[in-house]
């Protein structure tokens, strides 16, 4: 049995959970799962065969110049890679296999076993999350039709998740290396994840706040559940989510 809460953090009932809850825990499946779908999202990449090799100039012979690399008799030596203006040894090539292929089978089953991790009040903290009540955490449909992220954060305050929110807003680090350049400057956490059954107001109400993603049941998957391959995220179910989570397994 589970406790659901209304929007003033009281406890006005409690249900039965699904079966999906009571799934072994498996991070070995769930991390290839994660694997899997974030390397889907990975683009081949590849440079210009005559990368290098290409070149203006025409050849008068040998023996104009002083022996330096580029004056070898007969030699390519102005190509080779530790040269200045030489290719490079080992550029990226378009056919290496980027992905990680995964059973339809242990994929599901890793999304199974990621929603059995968000109930175990264990892994949520082994995963730095900030938060001292009891999961899985179930809130009232009428969270569903919140409207303002000020009203949001209201109702994560009675839940006691607020401290996790600002866990995550203080994390937010400028990446170290060359990502910050390409339209990856910060490194943000993860706090709450608030599942929904179908698109609601509370969608654009909630996604504003540090590290929250609002998903809908249909659309969860291991990267919301599991992010970086790591099961246990503090989740925030409300009744029809969980309605629909037995109609889908």
């Amino acid at each position: 049995m589970a406790k659901v809460y209304n929007l003033e953090g009281e406890v006005v009932k409690e249900i039965e959970l699904p079966d999906v809850f009571y799934t072994e825990y498996r991070p070995d499946i769930i991390r290839r799962a994660f694997l899997s779908a974030f390397t889907a999202r990975l683009q081949p990449k590849g440079t210009d065969v005559l990368a290098g090799l290409r070149t203006s100039a025409k050849n008068i012979g040998k023996g104009h110049g002083m022996a330096r690399v580029d004056r070898v008799p007969q030699g390519w030596a102005v190509r080779v890679p530790q040269a200045v203006g030489g290719r490079r040894a080992h550029p990226p090539k378009v056919e290496k296999i980027l992905w990680e292929r995964v059973n339809r089978k242990e994929r599901l089953l890793a999304i199974k076993s990621a929603i059995a991790a968000t109930a175990n009040l264990e892994l949520v903290k082994e995963r730095g999350h900030i938060f001292e009540g009891e999961v899985p955490l179930i809130i009232e449909d009428g969270f569903e039709n919140l409207q303002k992220t000020k009203e949001v954060f209201e109702v994560f305050k009675r839940l006691g998740l607020d401290k996790d929110v600002e866990r995550a807003k203080k994390g937010k680090k400028v990446r170290a290396g060359k990502g910050k350049m390409r339209g990856r400057r910060y490194k943000k956490k993860k706090s709450v994840l608030v599942v929904v059954k179908d698109k609601c107001p509370a969608v654009l109400a909630s996604r504003n706040l540090p590290g929250v993603d609002v998903i809908t049941v249909k659309d969860l998957g291991i990267l919301h559940l599991a992010p970086g391959g790591v099961a246990g995220r503090l989740t925030l179910w409300t009744e029809g989510a969980l309605e629909k989570l037995k109609e889908r397994f």
